[in-house]
């Protein structure tokens, strides 16, 4: 199994807000799970990536055979694990190129790998965003300042395609985006995803999964997945809301 989490239990400040949640994902699938404010979809994404602010009751997160609660955020990077955030941060001082280049050199090292120099890395960083639209000068600027929302998102899939991560999270990152923004989110994921990673989509709306044909859609609740389906159920959520898909699935297991 690529990632196991078995009945996971997670709290913030003594608020518990994951309650027994599972879920497998094998390699080369794309999960996307959807749900209401405050079902515990963006905490499962911290969670996953070992954010620290989170408490760990119970359960366990098996991720390429490794138990990675044993892992700081740090450590889940190295072994493949990639967040996007909803809001991503603006980090003044903080260029681009040599930020990518120290993680990516952070990557390689920790797997034993020769570290790449200034000239390669330089010809790789040019070639990935010219994949991606992204003018040269860019790469110049500090991490997120002055950024617009589909700027943030266009670095966020450049920093995918450099580190190559195995399995990457997107938190609600389709929020408040343009049509041209969702378009570079989705064409990034579509030129990454291969046979060999794979992807969990947390987001609100049913039009990202347009553009990107999930394996299975997750609908949470409370902190659990409640009921589980192809892209079809996206489609039942957007046309009758959660409050009918709550009714009808509270009626239907009366029978």
């Amino acid at each position: 199994m690529f990632l196991k989490i078995k009945n996971l239990n997670a709290s913030i400040d003594s608020t518990k807000i994951l309650n027994d949640f599972s879920l497998n994902v094998e390699e080369g699938e794309i999960h996307a799970i959807m749900g209401p404010n405050g079902s515990g979809k963006s905490t499962l994404a911290n969670v996953i990536a070992g954010n620290e602010d989170y408490t760990i009751d119970s359960g366990e997160i098996i991720f390429k055979d490794k138990n990675i609660f044993d892992f700081n955020i740090e450590e889940r990077s190295h072994l493949g694990l990639f967040l996007a955030f909803q809001y991503p941060i603006e980090i003044p001082g903080v260029n681009i190129t040599p930020f990518l280049r120290a993680a990516l050199n952070s990557k390689l090292k920790n797997n034993n790998e020769k570290e790449i120099d200034n000239l390669n890395f330089s010809k790789l960083l040019r070639e990935k965003a010219s994949q991606l639209g992204i003018d040269i000068e860019m790469l110049k600027r500090p991490l997120n300042v002055g950024f617009s929302g589909g700027e943030k998102k266009r670095y966020e899939i450049l920093q995918m395609s450099i580190l190559n991560p195995a399995l990457s999270i997107f938190d609600e990152t389709d929020s408040g985006l343009d049509i041209d923004a969702l378009k570079i989110v989705t064409d990034g994921i579509s030129n990454l995803k291969n046979k060999n990673n794979s992807f969990i989509i947390i987001t609100h709306y049913r039009k990202l999964l347009d553009y990107i044909k999930p394996d299975y859609v997750h609908v949470m609740k409370e902190g659990k997945i409640i009921k589980s389906g192809d892209k079809s159920l996206a489609e039942k959520i957007e046309s009758e809301g959660y409050k009918n898909f709550w009714y009808y699935e509270s009626w239907r297991n009366l029978f």
